[in-house]
């Protein structure tokens, strides 16, 4: 009986103050979905790390005929060099750290290179002109810099190249990216908490003598209370339903049925495993918040 009563008090507050519950509910909406759509690309990011990182080699380049740095003076790798860069990938000091290694020559370096480019590019190259590469791939990709530091200046080593360097600025970008979005999301939760408050403030005003007709007659704190509290949890459960509704069709219709058939270099994409970890987030963020800011609230009419 005093469930049926608590919930009547709380629907009765929602439809006298139906134009501020609307607002409680798009501003919960929104900033929701940012919050769930930051989560999300935070998975991203981590998914297209792992990714690369599994699968991004580090390159020595050996010397060409037209190479101009330092440990390029004889022109075209020798044999004895390419020999040399072998046997220290293979030696005790670099072979834990190494999953596997490949190399190609000039020539093959070269048929590689033309084949990519087109055949027009054929007589405009020769193979000495082609770097001899040894692609490696290291059981851990954090540990390039070693690589880079054990052949960087040596003798017939143009250059070492990590691969996974150049997908930092893209990584950066979609950090960056992701920190604007928990900015907008922190501050519409600002918004939607000061907007439960005020909701909750005018509900309680409208209903002052009620109050005080419960405080004389007996009634706890904990049940004037509840309504109120009931109040913005119920609206924000609304704004709740709606991001998490939003952000399922993002993932669905965005990703799965838009994205992954038009970028395919990227092949691991968060799906509705990670959507459904995110929901209930969103869902105890909004919860949490507004019953907080509804509890603050309704303090001040419970003290006079």
């Amino acid at each position: 009986m005093r469930i049926g009563l608590i919930l009547s008090e709380a629907f009765t507050g929602l439809r006298r103050n139906a134009s501020m519950v609307i607002s409680v509910v798009l501003v919960t909406f929104v900033s929701l979905t940012f919050v769930g759509a930051a989560i999300l690309m935070q998975m991203q990011i981590g998914k297209m790390q792992q990714f690369w990182s599994d699968r991004a080699q580090v390159s020595v380049y050996m010397c060409t005929s037209v190479s101009d740095a330092a440990s390029c003076t004889t022109g075209v790798a020798s044999e004895d060099q390419i020999t040399a860069v072998r046997e220290k990938l293979e030696g005790p000091a670099l072979a834990p750290l190494i999953r596997d290694f490949t190399f190609l020559d000039n020539q093959q370096a070269y048929e590689a290179a033309t084949e990519q480019l087109g055949e027009e590019y054929a007589d405009l190259l020769t193979p000495d002109q082609i770097n001899a590469t040894f692609s490696i791939n290291l059981v851990d990709q954090s540990q390039s810099n070693v690589i880079a530091e054990a052949f960087n200046n040596m003798d017939g080593v143009e250059q070492v190249k990590d691969q996974l360097q150049y997908l930092e600025p893209l990584f950066n970008a979609l950090t960056v990216a992701t920190y604007i979005a928990v900015g907008i999301a922190a501050l519409m939760l600002i918004a939607a908490v000061l907007l439960i408050a005020t909701t909750i403030r005018l509900s309680a005003f409208a209903r002052r003598r009620e109050i005080g007709i419960m405080r004389l007659v007996g009634a706890s704190n904990r049940f004037i209370q509840t309504p109120f509290v009931l109040e913005g949890v119920l609206a924000a459960l609304i704004g709740s339903a709606l991001a998490s509704g939003a952000i399922w069709a993002m993932v669905n219709f965005g990703v799965e049925d838009y994205l992954r058939n038009r970028v395919t270099f990227i092949t691991s994409w968060v799906g509705q495993g990670d959507v459904a970890l995110v929901i209930p987030v969103v869902v105890i963020v909004g919860v949490v918040l507004s019953a907080l800011s509804a509890g603050f609230a309704i303090r001040r009419w419970l003290r006079t």
